[in-house]
């Protein structure tokens, strides 16, 4: 456990515990066990940007972990910044036994007074961060998470049932845990929120919808982020082609009717020929259709919002 690289700290609200849980797993491939409390915390010897994430706080580069503060106050020593490099420390708002106020200002200025460089408290270039986890103190470098994304949650046309940005970038994130020359295709896209999330990771994404007016409002979203509309196309995702490293399939759902079960099982086995990997979402329970379909189940939550359920499972 010693020679872990990183340390994530992460929150979520309560109803979404599992697609956290499983993002975070699927991506981080944690070395050590999801702490899941208010000082949630992982270690894993992964390192992705910490906005990857709608729910990491921020990543911690471990340049050390001893069995007291006093004992780290050496590798502080070792640090030594450029002239124009200004830095502050922090005690993190997470791990076990978080420091009060008193004490955590005074551990942050005992590790600042070694560090050879400019404390900036505003605006450093530089931050370090302090964390107990378990017996143990880490010190390293905190990189928090920039939160750009959010900024997707204005899009200029929207669906009222379609995916909130949280969801969205979470199972692009469970569909691709690594982004290098992946291809990841959305057959019924919608207002092109999925496909939104996964180019601002840098995700070779296409997106298709039947639907003519979801495919103008997404034509109309990401040009106002940047991306090329082109990405959309419309039509009957059984008309598709191609191949892809995964899907993630919002299955059509109407609040009035049901998709046929022969219309269903067609939809999944054409994925099978498209998609090495799928995340699939329905609101009805479409498991047997799954298996009837070749696929093969490695997961499954739910993802509530009141009493609206949208099942997930994670197929290959």
């Amino acid at each position: 456990m010693a020679e872990t690289k990183y340390v994530y700290t992460f929150a979520y609200h309560e109803n979404e515990r599992e697609l956290c849980q499983l993002e975070l797993s699927t991506m981080l491939k944690p070395v050590s066990e999801l702490r899941s409390d208010s000082g949630s915390y992982v270690r894993s010897e992964r390192c992705i940007p910490p906005g990857r994430s709608p729910f990491i706080h921020g990543r911690l580069d471990i340049l050390g972990e001893r069995d007291s503060v006093a004992e780290l106050l050496p590798i502080a020593r070792e640090i030594r910044l450029q002239q124009d490099e200004t830095f502050k420390v922090v005690c993190l708002k997470a791990g076990d036994h978080a420091p009060d106020y008193a004490q955590a200002r005074k551990l942050e200025k005992e590790i600042g007074m070694c560090i050879h460089g400019t404390a900036q408290m505003k605006q450093p270039k530089v931050t370090f961060g302090l964390i107990q986890t378990g017996q143990k103190w880490i010190f390293g470098q905190w990189t928090g998470s920039d939160k750009s994304w959010q900024v997707h949650q204005r899009k200029p046309q929207n669906y009222s049932t379609g995916f909130g940005v949280t969801l969205a970038r979470a199972l692009v994130n469970i569909a691709v845990p690594e982004v290098e020359k992946h291809r990841l295709l959305d057959p019924c896209c919608g207002m092109g929120t999925v496909v939104i999330e996964a180019l601002s990771m840098g995700i070779d994404t296409k997106g298709n919808d039947l639907n003519a007016l979801a495919v103008r409002g997404a034509r109309v979203n990401l040009p106002h982020f940047g991306y090329d509309a082109n990405r959309i196309t419309l039509g009957d995702m059984r008309d598709l082609e191609g191949e892809y490293d995964s899907t993630i399939f919002d299955m059509p759902y109407n609040l009035c009717s049901v998709l046929p079960d022969h219309e269903q099982r067609a939809m999944l086995m054409k994925l099978r020929e498209l998609c090495k990997r799928a995340v699939i979402v329905s609101t009805e329970w479409v498991q047997e259709h799954l298996l009837e379909s070749g696929w093969m189940i490695e997961h499954y939550i739910t993802v509530r919002k009141g009493t609206f359920v949208r099942h997930v499972w994670v197929c290959r």
